[in-house]
């Protein structure tokens, strides 16, 4: 089986906007890829970016550009700058709690991240966040995330992050450092299989993933395109965005068409198969 580590961060724009280019991965491919998530732990506190001039409004301003990759943003000017160890923190201590949680927890925080005012630095908004996800014990999480059992799992997740000196990731100019380390950026995510290890570093389209996973094994069983969003929302009972449905119905490299795709799913809900959630600028699809 192949394996996908992804490094990421709840707070990362870039790694936010890949959400389609991952969804379509899943699709295709299901469960013949053994994903991993490792947080990279962007900042430990919000004077990290004061000191770089960052402010609320320019956060919010910054947005702005990445609606370009279709995802749902809100451009709310939040209370203050937030570090975002405490979101990754919560990210590790539900992986311990109930592995495969973590994935949950992540998708949670990254949409209210960049759709609300959460500070993913306020353990009560984290908490608030948790408790609406399915399988997720928010209190449990909110209760551990400074036992020394997530402390040492978070500090090891940090530490994998900060191994990209000399890499692929860092010949491409897609690695960062901003505390001393050459690290890996979101979302960054390196594929392994047989003893081959391929990277994508950074934000990378669909077409660089799908090599990748194609050359490493070419017996992959890969699904087509599904020619309406209905088995979509059915294999991805949590919600998608519409630019997430509308990269999957995607064929091969064909331009994704959001218009088409927002247009089947709101046939879906108006035949009572499909719900809409507004979500920022966008919505959250489920199936009915």
């Amino acid at each position: 089986m192949i394996t996908a580590t992804l490094f990421s961060d709840p707070a990362c724009p870039w790694a936010y906007s890949a959400s389609p280019a991952l969804r379509v991965l899943e699709w295709r491919y299901g469960d013949q890829i053994e994903w991993k998530l490792v947080v990279i732990g962007l900042t430990e506190h919000a004077d990290q970016y004061a000191s770089r001039g960052y402010t609320p409004t320019r956060q919010a301003r910054g947005k702005l550009s990445f609606r370009r990759f279709g995802m749902p943003i809100a451009t709310d000017v939040k209370a203050r700058l937030s570090g975002t160890a405490r979101g990754c923190r919560a990210i590790v201590a539900a992986r311990l709690q109930r592995p495969g949680s973590d994935w949950s927890v992540y998708r949670a925080l990254q949409l209210a991240n960049f759709t609300t005012t959460l500070l993913l630095d306020d353990d009560d908004q984290i908490h608030e966040v948790l408790r609406g996800v399915e399988g997720v014990d928010a209190d449990a999480v909110r209760a551990a995330m400074d036992s020394e059992e997530v402390t040492a799992a978070y500090e090891a997740d940090k530490a994998a992050s900060r191994t990209a000196a000399g890499s692929p990731t860092e010949m491409q100019g897609k690695a960062g450092n901003t505390d001393g380390a050459v690290r890996y950026t979101a979302p960054s995510v390196v594929f392994q299989f047989g003893g081959l290890r391929l990277e994508a570093g950074g934000f990378q389209t669909v077409e660089a993933y799908d090599v990748v996973v194609a050359n490493l094994d070419p017996t992959l069983e890969r699904r087509s395109a599904p020619e309406t969003p209905e088995a979509l929302l059915s294999a991805f009972p949590s919600g998608l965005t519409t630019q997430e449905v509308a990269a999957c119905m995607t064929v091969s490299n064909d331009a994704v068409d959001r218009r088409a795709a927002e247009a089947a799913l709101i046939e879906l809900v108006a035949d009572g198969r499909a719900t809409r959630t507004s979500l920022g600028d966008d919505a959250l699809w489920h199936a009915a």
